[in-house]
């Protein structure tokens, strides 16, 4: 069986952690992966798993990404993959184009997956147009359901969420001495406090004008709460970081942030702080970040939309806090300073990267046979 994926390009994100681990799998499996992307740094990791990748520039919104339709035809031809699968807008509209144009036999079968919320629009509605579709969550499907009505039957959606290492990320992990050290002298500000670790790029839907009033609230009780914000400040979004601490210094609470910028160690990181905090001011479709502190044996604290409310359903109830209520937040975490919770483990399926791949695979078998 032969699997190609096709997305914008291998910098780092959710979606093409999703693909690597995917080929990681799919190959241990003797199963053939092409990747079609622009490239990017994650492309020798992607090599490296036995899949190959093959370039193209089919994920820039732009009508010259068009031309490369009748390119993705000819490669069609040439690799004769028996499952299709799309993972991002602008690269399911080229390769959704280019089945159009091969006789139905040479057709691959065409497996779409909705990683996030989209805009609801006919161009986002080029992701309910697979023979199956993926959805990462139950709030997805619903989503989907909801927005695409008639585009896609309930049965051939499938729930199949991201998923966590566990052989990587697990309760009994601890980062070295030496890790512990260097994260002590390059940030002494966080000796002796109660840590709450903020991770993602900066971005408004990250919900960090937040911290401002739970940190104040905290403080207010004599509680020595410290944020962490693990995530770097992408070009064009300076902004919002000028905006993030102008919040933070007007509540008073500027010192009792301490930024990381863009971080290749989470998992130690998150072992590090006490808390790790989901405040996305809108539902995510998953939350893998929060899955592995989780995994890890670490205590969540969220907003109960989305994927992040789903995950906390089954691993940390009462880690489920109203959406946009920071009294609420504040509370809870001024309780968990006193009394930590541990989340429900070991991880169960299907959250486990296992679970993944064999879901995977299991609909790509199924669809060819049918």
């Amino acid at each position: 069986m032969k699997v190609m994926h096709l997305l914008p390009s291998l910098s780092s994100g959710g979606v093409e952690q999703v693909v690597l681990e995917l080929c990681q799998g799919l190959c241990e499996q003797g199963v053939d992966c092409v990747v079609v992307s622009a490239g990017g740094p994650m492309v020798p990791a992607i090599e490296a798993t036995g899949a190959r990748h093959i370039r193209r520039p089919i994920g820039k919104k732009s009508l010259k990404t068009f031309m490369q339709v009748g390119k993705m035809v000819r490669l069609l031809k040439e690799e004769k993959p028996d499952i299709l699968h799309l993972h991002s807008r602008v690269p399911a509209w080229v390769g959704y184009l280019a089945c159009k144009r091969l006789k139905p036999s040479l057709r691959p079968h065409v497996i779409t997956t909705f990683h996030g919320f989209h805009s609801v629009n006919f161009y986002s509605a080029i992701m309910a147009k697979g023979d199956r579709v993926i959805a990462v969550s139950e709030c997805m499907k619903e989503h989907i359901l909801q927005h695409y009505p008639g585009k896609v039957q309930p049965e051939h959606i499938s729930v199949i969420p991201n998923s966590v290492d566990t052989t990587q990320n697990y309760p009994e992990y601890r980062p070295s001495e030496e890790w512990l050290e260097t994260w002590r002298t390059a940030f002494p500000e966080l000796a002796g406090k109660y840590t709450l670790c903020l991770p993602g790029r900066i971005t408004k839907l990250k919900g960090a004008t937040h911290l401002a009033p739970i940190l104040a609230e905290l403080h207010r009780r004599n509680i020595p709460a410290h944020a962490v914000i693990v995530g770097e400040t992408k070009k064009g979004k300076e902004a919002v970081r000028r905006e993030i601490e102008q919040t933070l210094a007007e509540a008073g609470q500027a010192d009792n942030v301490t930024w990381t910028g863009h971080r290749t160690d989470l998992r130690d990181v998150l072992c590090a702080c006490d808390v790790t905090l989901s405040l996305t001011l809108q539902p995510e479709s998953f939350g893998k970040t929060t899955l592995e502190a989780l995994a890890l044996g670490r205590p969540v604290a969220g907003y109960e939309h989305g994927g992040v409310g789903e995950q906390l359903n089954v691993f940390l109830p009462e880690g489920r806090v109203p959406t946009k209520n920071t009294a609420a937040m504040a509370d809870l975490l001024a309780n968990w300073y006193e009394n930590r919770p541990t989340p429900r483990l070991p991880l169960p399926a299907p959250y486990r990267r296992e679970d993944m791949i064999g879901a995977h695979i299991a609909l790509y078998r199924s669809i060819c046979e049918s």
